[in-house]
């Protein structure tokens, strides 16, 4: 069985390292490279047996496809495939929003072949190949989003590689999908470059960074992703996004106003918020 990655970055890299490195090595990994340093790269790291540099060259034998890149340039990459991929090939994606993917893949793919949305609840703040990671989707969630005409044979293919990923499969509407992780994931990534924006252009922070230690470090974290990255996932999820922005708004003039008249209930407030947090960290530890 051979498998196709196309995009080998941080998400690419790591899927084909964690699947190189799984207890059923019995597929053959391929990676699609643009440039020479990333190929020489990616078969020095192993994270692949062999590289083309021709999208369709990449797909043209592969009984999976899984496309890792930036989610505005997945549906080029759908197109040039379409008409190389073999008959019962299954194709998936990593992209952090769902709904656009979904309408791409029904619209340009053949089918003879079968697309499952996928998108890995892991990643890190650094980025490309030399950051890839085969223990990245190690016991993380693993979101999958069958287009409605996927077979069941190809929706247990996904599933079973997400499991030899380490992760654990979420089967999720895509809408739904795009809602959630606005809150949970897209949402903190705006806040963290809104943080390192206000503060970094303020005349004083020269010597406020000298005084910036871990809670500046955890809270700016996500800043440091990758910008194309992350700005393609917030074009793509507009709606979602512009919710919880207003949400969080309304959360944040609260405080405000609760700081602003030194209002006695500031203290329940954190405490309200501070239980809450505990209590889903609990969960996540169960």
């Amino acid at each position: 069985m051979q498998v196709a990655i196309i995009g080998l970055g941080l998400v690419g890299g790591s899927i084909g390292l964690a699947l190189k490195q799984s207890s059923q090595p019995e597929c053959e990994i391929v990676g699609y490279v643009r440039r020479p340093e990333v190929a020489s790269t990616a078969l020095s790291l192993g994270v692949v047996d062999k590289v083309e540099t021709k999208l369709k060259d990449v797909v043209k034998e592969a009984g999976t496809v899984v496309i890792a890149t930036p989610v505005l340039t997945v549906k080029e990459i759908l197109s040039e495939i379409a008409a190389h991929l073999c008959s019962g090939c299954v194709v998936t994606d990593t992209a952090s929003t769902k709904l656009d993917v979904m309408s791409w893949a029904e619209e340009l793919l053949p089918p003879t072949v079968d697309f499952i949305g996928g998108h890995p609840m892991a990643g890190k703040e650094t980025q490309g190949i030399q950051a890839a990671d085969a223990r990245l989707f190690q016991d993380c969630i693993y979101c999958l989003s069958p287009a409605k005409k996927a077979s069941t044979q190809a929706i247990d293919k996904v599933a079973n590689m997400v499991k030899r990923l380490g992760a654990t499969p979420f089967f999720i509407d895509a809408q739904e999908h795009d809602y959630l992780v606005a809150g949970i994931s897209h949402l903190p990534m705006l806040l963290s470059a809104a943080m390192v924006s206000a503060t970094t252009k303020d005349p004083s922070w020269d010597k406020m960074s000298k005084l910036a230690a871990s809670g500046y470090r955890d809270v700016t974290r996500l800043a440091s992703g990758n910008p194309e990255v992350n700005a393609h996932i917030c074009l793509t999820n507009t709606a979602a996004l512009l919710h919880w922005i207003d949400e969080f708004g309304s959360e944040l003039e609260r405080y405000r106003q609760l700081v602003t008249t030194k209002d006695k209930h500031l203290e329940e407030a954190l405490a309200e918020a501070s239980e809450a947090r505990k209590e889903w960290l609990s969960r996540t530890q169960q």
